[in-house]
């Protein structure tokens, strides 16, 4: 046996440089991003929404003579706000229905709008879904075909996302 070292040195890799990003040549077309794909959901910015059935939630907002739909105003722009990190959250839903709760149903349907929207699909409500709400409670099932489709559409769109309900 010897004493010299037969081994073979290891390359010196602290001296050089790892080598820039690839960027395109100047005034080359760089492709424009991939629109989602049907059926498959974009990835989401936060947590997942609950679903909340339709009929339970129109029962709770009888029995809490209107109490639970504050809530549930609360409830739904909490979760869309911390999904997406848009919308006016919680918390300003909450104010403006314990004020001026009138314009929440425009507000809320347009934000479940926006939701699929920033997925790329056509949105099944807007701001103009509202108007089953008000005027709509002149023929008095006005209100609860709003609730009905928001809340379907807002239902529908978190089971896309993976929530169990």
């Amino acid at each position: 046996m010897s004493d010299t070292n037969d081994s073979v040195p290891a390359p010196d890799t602290t001296s050089a440089a790892a080598p820039p990003p690839y960027s395109a040549p100047s005034g080359a077309v760089t492709p424009a991003p991939a629109a989602p794909v049907a059926g498959y959901a974009a990835p989401a910015a936060g947590p997942v929404g609950k679903i909340r059935g339709t009929g339970a939630c129109i029962l709770l907002m009888i029995v809490t003579f209107g109490i639970y739909g504050i809530w549930w105003y609360f409830k739904t722009h909490d979760e869309m706000k911390r999904h997406s990190g848009e919308g006016i959250g919680g918390a300003l839903a909450l104010l403006l229905a314990l004020f001026v709760g009138i314009v929440l149903p425009y507000i809320n349907s347009s934000e479940v709008g926006k939701l699929y929207e920033r997925r790329g699909q056509p949105s099944p409500v807007s701001g103009a879904t509202g108007l089953w709400y008000f005027p709509g409670i002149f023929i008095l099932v006005g209100p609860i075909v709003w609730f009905v489709k928001t809340n379907g559409a807002l239902n529908e769109y978190w089971r896309s996302q993976g929530a169990q309900g």
